[in-house]
């Protein structure tokens, strides 16, 4: 029988290269524990509702409204739904050239582009444009779509911290691009190194590799690290010498539970900067409704902003934008009321902050159980030797032994740090804080046993784990 194109050996090489831990061979295990009756924390990633957070009120009213429209007709809408909540229904209805079920710009809804821009400006105190954002379907179809804008060939190199979500590395691989990593340092939580940088960038140009763009993750995922105001003049400075791209994925930054350093836009700081800078230094900024007290994972609602991209430039990416006809309209709507939530005095504000504060405060003495970090805690796993040997006897990485191990005891899916890059030799696993809180004590504790367990099995002595 002859060869076929989608017979596995004749795919292509950069679809079976790209890996992507977040939903790898953890969790694909985790799957068949839990079919066979195994009761499973799945803490691998960051999918709130799915861990039994629940969902704001007022966005859900509106978003039913939206959905079906004939209940704005009903006499009784009134007795259900509270008179803001209608209002806004029609507004956004009023905004589409159809309602949910018709194709929007391929930028996005005109309205909703609006709306972000204005959340922009009062966030960073600088107007943005409503015609260089880019509604999408989540944040990481926005990223996918400016890589591919920017990556021309295997000799062109993104710039990623390490650890990095695996989105990046699947992303660069995919499309033939090479990854350059700079490392981030954990003993100065995990902030970062210019000197590391430029030493990234020269090794990349010894092998013949163009480094065209540099990716920031802030607050940082695994690692929960905001970037400093200091730390982030640094970066554009540097991306200003070295002409490349900032992309900024800011998508947590709403996950701040620590009250020491706050986040700050790479946007704000390059405009506060001043020119020449802040009219020469290309940025393109992420944000999403996946995350924060809003966790609409399943809504796929994401955006991207532009800074200083040419117009030829941003006509290109919106003929790219374009293939895809429109990002997902629902997801659309649940953005613009994200930026644009209750104000005070409207009918649902009590609620919407009452519901919005009690989320963070929960999630946020969930971080401090574990860690003073963002909505991610990656400790580090002080592996024995004899762990080590086990697990190169069985072919795979130490930390994907522990964490398999990890998971067969306790039904807790994590994520080992392979799968977002590590410094060699050094053994790290990612967990969510989002199990529900009355939870986590037991998660804690099943946790603690497992690893005191695993570390008397494989040394004589403890100390090896922070954990």
């Amino acid at each position: 029988m002859s060869s076929k194109a989608l017979d596995y050996e004749n795919l292509n090489e950069n679809v079976k290269k790209c890996q992507y831990a977040v939903r790898g061979e953890l969790y694909l295990r985790a799957s068949e524990l839990q079919k066979e009756g195994k009761k499973i924390i799945f803490t691998n990633v960051g999918n709130p509702h799915a861990l039994g957070q629940k969902p704001l009120t007022f966005p859900r009213q509106v978003i039913a409204l939206c959905q079906a429209p004939f209940l704005l007709d009903d006499p009784n809408v009134g007795l259900i739904f509270p008179a803001d909540a209608i209002a806004r229904a029609k507004q956004f209805l009023g905004m589409t050239s159809g309602g949910l079920g018709a194709y929007s710009d391929s930028r996005g809804i005109p309205g909703v582009r609006k709306e972000v821009a204005e959340f922009i400006e009062r966030r960073d105190g600088y107007p943005s444009d409503p015609e260089l954002i880019f509604l999408t379907d989540g944040a990481s179809k926005g990223v996918m779509q400016i890589l591919n804008s920017i990556i021309r060939g295997p000799s062109d190199g993104i710039l990623v911290p390490v650890p990095q979500y695996p989105l990046y590395s699947a992303s660069i691989q995919l499309l033939g691009g090479s990854l350059v990593p700079y490392y981030l340092e954990e003993t100065a939580n995990w902030g970062l190194d210019i000197n590391d940088l430029r030493q990234s960038v020269a090794q990349a140009r010894y092998k013949g590799i163009t480094v065209r763009a540099m990716v920031i993750i802030n607050p940082g995922n695994p690692t929960g690290q905001c970037l400093s105001v200091a730390n982030l003049k640094q970066i554009i400075q540097f991306c200003h010498q070295e002409n490349l791209v900032l992309l900024g994925d800011e998508v947590y930054q709403q996950n701040i539970y620590q009250d020491e350093r706050p986040f700050i836009s790479a946007r704000k700081v390059l405009l506060d900067m001043g020119l020449p800078l802040s009219k020469e230094v290309q940025l393109v900024s992420f944000h999403t409704v996946s995350k924060g007290y809003w966790g609409e994972c399943g809504q796929r609602g994401g955006y991207f902003e532009m800074t200083n991209i040419p117009p030829k430039a941003v006509e290109e990416i919106y003929k790219v934008a374009s293939i895809s006809l429109s990002p997902n309209v629902p997801g659309q709507i649940f953005m613009g009321l994200m930026v644009n939530p209750p104000k005070p005095g409207d009918i649902s504000y009590d609620q919407y902050v009452r519901e919005s504060k009690g989320i963070l405060e929960s999630l946020r003495r969930r971080a401090h159980m574990m860690t003073d970090g963002a909505m991610y805690s990656f400790p580090q796993i002080r592996l024995p030797p004899r762990a080590i040997e086990t697990a190169n006897k069985l072919g795979k990485a130490a930390d994907v032994f522990y964490c398999l191990r990890l998971l067969e005891a306790t039904g807790i899916s994590t994520v080992p740090g392979s799968g977002f890059g590590q410094k060699e030799g050094v053994f790290h696993l990612r967990t969510t804080i989002l199990p529900a809180e009355e939870d986590m004590p037991a998660i804690m504790e099943s946790f603690k046993k497992f690893n005191d367990e695993f570390m008397e099995k494989y040394e004589d002595h403890k100390g090896y784990s922070r954990m």
